[in-house]
């Protein structure tokens, strides 16, 4: 008796030949090659951007512009320190009232004016977009946010010139059922990603032998907004400003855990410069440093004007004069130990900048491979010192 395969069975034999056959050639790489011939890959052509080329390429020939003919923009987020530019501006906007009396204006004779924001998502773009399109030539953001947006700023080339200050209390984490940051495993856990509290939130949780992943992640519109999120029982816990959050975790029988009190050198608000303006207007640069040094020393000595004007810009810190006691201005041996040029600081801008580029490489590695010293600019700093090379 002779068996005779049917029509399915033969189907099914070829299917079975044909999908080996394909197996083998992409296992072997035939089929790539042929695919190349067939249809070649076209290549993607090249998007060119400013971070291309250097940033001083537009700057005058034989001579600088001692000043720019529109104001000096600054932006800020407020905070203790950023009352020393508002204190150098005499308020926040082009409007603010007395800002024609501001130190820069009196002292300087450089017209400048403070922008203040309330998310850092809002400072980026502004730094990103400059001055003459309506954002800033300065901004004064954490160097962690530096690392963590080095990728989007790159076409803004921005450089570091000078410390302006360092929290040592003015950010917490705050918790309601939980006394202690191990014991938020698996609790909801609120921060602005966008946020140094953000940052600061991932020291804590690492003290704490935490991982990200070991906490339930709630995302906050802003870091303003982290009080109401712990009082509206949103999260678990928050990171945010301290007088914000301390108040919304006692309103619920929580308390706060930890605070940058706890680490006073890891958040760090530095004072950076478009690359492009920097080159064009040096003079403007070093008069900004030194009136935001003299404006900081006066503030430090007498915290009550800068405190005012702090508080008009941003009645969610709470009691101004605290926090700038909270993240007072930073002095001039401060920044010179800070960036290394005189004396020892626990941590430097370096050592600083490169860890959280590092940590920040683990979630996104794209587009960070970049130097601190390649961030910074100290000749404007050497200047005002009056610090030779």
């Amino acid at each position: 008796m002779t068996l005779r395969a049917g029509p399915g069975v033969r189907w099914f034999l070829l299917a079975c030949l044909g999908v080996g056959g394909a197996w083998v050639a992409v296992r072997t790489g035939a089929w790539a090659r042929v695919s190349e011939r067939i249809a070649p890959a076209v290549p993607k052509p090249p998007r060119l951007s400013a971070g291309d080329f250097p940033a001083g390429a537009s700057a005058p020939v034989g001579g600088f512009a001692s000043l720019p003919d529109r104001p000096v923009r600054l932006g800020l987020l407020p905070r203790g320190a950023s009352a020393a530019m508002l204190w150098a501006t005499g308020g926040a906007g082009a409007e603010a009232p007395g800002r024609k009396a501001g130190l820069f204006a009196a002292a300087y004779a450089l017209d400048a004016e403070s922008l203040a924001f309330s998310r850092e998502e809002d400072l980026r773009q502004a730094l990103l977009s400059g001055g003459d399109a309506g954002g800033v030539d300065m901004a004064a953001l954490t160097v962690d946010r530096l690392a963590a947006w080095w990728p989007e700023l790159r076409d803004a080339a921005p450089r570091t010139v000078m410390l302006l200050g360092r929290s040592r209390g003015q950010e917490a984490v705050a918790a309601v059922g939980a006394a202690t940051i191990a014991e938020l495993r698996g609790r909801r856990v609120g921060t602005y990603r966008h946020g140094s509290a953000s940052y600061f939130m991932l020291w804590a949780l690492s003290r704490a032998g935490l991982s990200p992943s070991d906490v339930v992640r709630v995302d906050l519109p802003s870091t303003v907004e982290a009080g109401a999120y712990l009082r509206e029982g949103k999260v678990d816990a928050v990171a945010g400003l301290t007088q914000d959050v301390a108040m919304a975790a006692q309103a619920r029988g929580g308390a706060v855990l930890a605070s940058t009190a706890d680490a006073p050198h890891l958040l760090a608000t530095v004072i950076v410069v478009r690359g492009e303006f920097s080159a064009r207007y040096p003079d403007a640069v070093r008069r900004v440093l030194r009136g935001l040094l003299e404006a900081g020393n006066t503030v430090a000595k007498d915290p009550v004007g800068g405190a005012r004007l702090l508080g008009q810009v941003a009645s969610y810190l709470g009691d101004p004069a605290q926090a700038v006691a909270a993240n007072p201005p930073a002095d001039l041996m401060e920044n010179l130990s800070f960036f290394g040029l005189q004396g020892e600081a626990p941590v430097t801008y370096d050592e600083l900048f490169q860890s959280a580029l590092a940590l920040y490489e683990k979630f996104s590695p794209e587009g960070r491979s970049v130097s601190a010293e390649d961030t910074r600019e100290l000749g404007p700093l050497r200047y005002v010192a009056g610090k030779r090379e």
